[in-house]
């Protein structure tokens, strides 16, 4: 409890709605710590450049010492931690992305989190054959003591958990609090991940529902702590070509399973193989230039 304690003003300041992490690092910039935030008036806020009366109103509204205490005391009955931006245990590949988040919410074991970390995404209606690679990939991976990271959701994210959950490599980057486990089938493997020395994070706070528009948002943490993704079926609309889309702004290495001409799963990863993304059929094209694993 005295740990929490110590961070309860970085729980506050990430419980304050509509406030992006851009916004949270520019006040932290300028004030230097959230207890700092914390002691600002309305006034001092409004002169701010880029707060506006909605947002210093929500601020000050956020200050209530009574949803505070109880969310240190939920997260000391969840066994729940919080990171902050400044800590050791704070990914540093993920702290150097345009828009980190300024903390994360950890159950598990925190040490995974600065290890060597690979992505794995991919469609949540998958084949047997995406299935398969993915259990492929992520078991002979995590062999190699790398994380596999993933989102907890159905299909190539589930089964990549699984494939690396004998080894309890495996690091799930949630979209909603760690307390409210999305999909609700999968309770029972974040469970596990949990148990076998896994990791769960998220940048929301306790009791914040999923909600398909911070799925997105979820996915540049995905890439963001990984040194490179494995694409595993991607439509050609696919929602894990956002996850693409990140990890090639952060300058992350891209790798994609080819895929049946024939499925529509295979649309989206043979086009990414087109643009010149790199081609795997083995977990050893992957760690053979590993010059890119931090």
């Amino acid at each position: 409890m005295e740990e929490l304690e110590n961070k309860r003003y970085w729980i506050w300041l990430s419980l304050i709605k509509n406030l992006g992490s851009k916004r949270k690092l520019r006040l932290l910039e300028l004030y230097k710590t959230p207890e700092e935030i914390y002691k600002l008036t309305k006034e001092e806020l409004l002169n701010i450049n880029g707060i506006g009366e909605a947002i210093a109103k929500e601020i000050i509204i956020s200050k209530n010492e009574k949803i505070l205490n109880y969310h240190i005391k939920y997260m000391k009955e969840k066994n729940i931690k919080i990171i902050n931006i400044n800590e050791r245990e704070y990914p540093q590949a993920l702290k150097k992305i345009y828009d980190p988040p300024i903390s994360l919410y950890v159950k598990g074991n925190i040490e995974k989190l600065n290890n060597k970390n690979i992505g794995i995404v991919g469609c949540r209606e998958c084949t047997t054959y995406g299935k398969k690679s993915a259990e492929y990939f992520a078991y002979n991976l995590s062999k190699q003591n790398i994380n596999i990271v993933s989102g907890l959701a159905k299909g190539i994210d589930s089964y990549a958990h699984l494939g690396s959950l004998n080894n309890g490599n495996t690091i799930a980057v949630l979209g909603n609090g760690l307390d409210m486990i999305y999909p609700k089938e999968n309770l029972e493997l974040a469970n596990e991940i949990v148990k076998r020395g896994g990791t769960i994070i998220s940048e929301y706070p306790c009791g914040t529902k999923p909600d398909k528009m911070k799925f997105p948002a979820r996915n540049r943490i995905i890439s963001g702590i990984s040194s490179g993704i494995i694409v595993i079926e991607a439509k050609e609309k696919s929602g894990t070509l956002i996850t693409v889309d990140f990890a090639l702004e952060q300058g992350r290495e891209v790798f994609v399973v080819p895929g049946n001409i024939n499925s529509i799963n295979s649309v989206g990863t043979n086009d990414l193989i087109k643009q010149g993304a790199r081609l795997v059929t083995t977990y050893e094209d992957v760690t053979k230039n590993n010059h890119f694993l931090k």
